[in-house]
């Protein structure tokens, strides 16, 4: 069975990471959380493995677009 994985929305990542919504968007401008996955027109979210990957060590994330 292929390994899916699901988009979260803002409200569950701000749940599970215990960032401030302000500080989560500086960390992503900064490279150290992972960005957003467009959706919609007007909507976006996060893949719940980058966030999770996140969650496991969070000072030494770099988002891999950030690093290139």
């Amino acid at each position: 069975m292929p390994n899916t994985d699901k988009i979260i929305r803002l409200k569950t990542v701000l749940a599970r990471t215990g960032l401030s919504r302000s500080t989560m968007y500086r960390k992503i401008a900064e490279g150290t959380f992972p960005s957003q996955v467009k959706i919609s027109v007007h909507g976006a979210g996060w893949r719940e493995s980058a966030v999770n990957r996140w969650i496991d060590d969070p000072v030494s994330y770099r988002n891999e677009s950030a690093a290139r």
